[in-house]
């Protein structure tokens, strides 16, 4: 009877199994208090021990966001735009793309950088800035508080943005593991949109768009 109802508790879905571990361990100790400190002590061993009403692990950001643009977002970023893109010169059309298993693997590790670095965007309370940062270009980008203030406002719009990247993240890498040059430069267009769409909602709201122009006019 005992090895039957063992046997029942296994097969219970994934989802329920902390919820599952408490509940039954409350009736393995009225069927068997012997069998319920072997189970206890297995339990420990393998280092299953949250059970409901365990608090949820938190996060501790450290990093300000400018400091993740920085370090862990922009750089993938210009590197993904560096290896694959088409120039016109003097001398005609360039094309980059990535030719070699060498090229395809560093690409691979960009953009999955890109793409899990973009999850520490969405872990709330990160500040902004430092309080040393300042505007680079006062008149068109916000100064960092008001930025901050403007995301505290708008969470639910920052987390969207967040998640455009994201998806655009993950476009990259599926486009790099297929080898599709193709993909590639519509998931490098659209890399570049996600940003665009968020630094205009935050970083410069109104304003347009800072950067200068690829091929300004005389």
């Amino acid at each position: 009877m005992l090895e039957q109802e063992f046997r029942k508790k296994e097969i219970r879905q994934p989802h329920h199994n902390a919820i599952a571990l408490c509940a039954d361990i409350k009736q393995w100790r009225v069927l068997s208090p012997g069998f319920t400190i072997s189970v206890l002590g297995l339990l420990r061993v393998l280092g299953i021990g949250a059970c409901a009403g365990d608090p949820p692990a938190t996060y501790q950001p450290m990093a300000t966001v400018e400091e993740l643009m920085r370090t862990l977002i922009d750089p993938p970023a210009d590197a993904v735009w560096d290896a694959i893109f088409t120039e016109a010169t003097t001398d005609g059309i360039i094309e980059t793309r990535p030719e070699t298993q060498g090229d395809w693997n560093r690409l691979r590790r960009h953009a999955l950088t890109l793409a899990e670095a973009t999850n520490l965007l969405g872990i709330p309370d990160r500040r902004i800035a430092g309080p040393d940062s300042r505007s680079e270009l006062p008149g068109i980008d916000l100064h960092p508080d008001a930025i901050q203030q403007l995301l505290t406002e708008n969470w639910a719009l920052w987390v969207s943005a967040v998640e455009m990247l994201q998806r655009t993240s993950v476009t990259l890498v599926d486009a790099n593991d297929n080898q599709d040059i193709d993909a590639l430069l519509v998931a490098s267009a659209e890399l570049d949109l996600a940003c665009e769409n968020c630094h205009s909602q935050f970083w410069y709201p109104g304003q347009g768009d800072p950067r200068p122009a690829q091929n300004p006019q005389p």
